[in-house]
C-alpha cells in the first residue's frame, strides 16, 4: 500500500511521500577514434579528461585498421597506440560514444565506414537505441571537414537510433579568433597542417575538454 501522509497545513489534504532518491547513475562512454599521426588520439586524451570530469567512466578504443604496414610505412605513419581495437560486441556495453574522426576529403575516413558496416546485427536488434554520440575532428586544413565530417556522420547514427549530440557554441574557446583552430559548433577539433606536422594547441585542446565534460552531463541525464 502506498503510506499517504497529512499535510498539517491543511489535514484534508493528502500529499504523497517524497521519492526515494536514487543513487547517482554514472554513464559509461566509449572513445572511438582513428589516428594515422596521432592529432586525433591528441585530442582524445583531453576529451578523455573531460568526460571524467563530468562523471563518466570512460574506455578508450582505436577503430580496426584496414591499411597495410606496408602502406602505413609508405605513408611515414608512427606505430599505433597500445589502446584496444573495439569490436562490434563492446558497442552494446556503453551509454555513449565519442567518435575521433580524421577528414578524408571532407567526410570520415574509410575505417570508419567499414567499421560501422559491420553493425547491421546491432541494427537489426535495435540495440543501439537511445545511446549518445558526439565527435571530435582533425583536418589537414581550415574547411577541410570540420562541419562536413559531422554531417555525414548523422545519417549514420539516425539508422541505429543514436542521439547526435554537437558541442554547440559553448565556452569562449570556440568562439576565439586568437587564433585558427578546428572547433565547430559539432565538435572539438584540430588542423593538422597540409604535412601533418601542427600539433592540437592548447586552445583546441581545452575545448576538447569542455566537450568532453559536456557531453558527459547529457549522457548522464539519458540514463537516469
Amino acid at each position: 500500500a502506498v503510506r499517504r501522509i497529512v499535510d498539517d497545513r491543511n489535514p484534508r489534504r493528502i500529499r504523497p511521500p517524497h521519492p526515494a532518491r536514487s543513487p547517482q547513475v554514472m554513464a559509461k562512454i566509449a572513445i572511438i577514434y582513428y589516428s594515422t599521426y596521432g592529432h586525433i588520439r591528441k585530442l582524445a586524451e583531453s576529451i578523455k579528461k573531460g568526460l571524467e570530469a563530468g562523471g563518466a567512466t570512460v574506455d578508450v578504443f582505436q577503430l580496426p585498421e584496414t591499411l597495410s604496414e606496408e602502406i602505413l610505412t609508405k605513408m611515414g605513419a608512427p606505430p599505433k597506440a597500445d589502446d584496444p581495437v573495439i569490436t562490434v560486441d563492446k558497442l552494446t556495453e556503453y551509454d555513449g560514444f565519442m567518435f575521433g574522426l580524421p577528414g578524408r576529403y571532407g567526410q570520415f575516413p574509410a575505417q570508419f565506414k567499414s567499421f560501422w558496416d559491420s553493425t547491421g546485427s546491432l541494427w537489426g536488434a535495435g540495440k543501439l537505441i537511445g545511446k549518445a554520440a558526439g565527435v571530435f575532428v582533425s583536418t589537414g586544413t581550415q574547411n577541410g571537414g570540420q562541419e562536413t565530417i559531422g554531417l555525414t556522420l548523422v545519417p549514420q547514427l539516425a539508422h541505429h537510433g543514436i542521439i547526435f549530440v554537437p558541442l554547440g557554441y559553448q565556452g569562449p574557446r570556440v568562439f576565439s579568433y586568437e587564433e585558427a583552430h578546428g572547433a565547430s559548433p559539432y565538435g572539438a577539433g584540430t588542423l593538422a597542417g597540409s604535412d601533418g606536422s601542427r600539433q592540437p594547441s592548447e586552445l583546441e585542446l581545452g575545448v576538447a575538454e569542455t566537450q568532453g565534460k559536456a557531453f558527459a552531463t547529457v549522457v548522464a541525464k539519458l540514463v537516469k
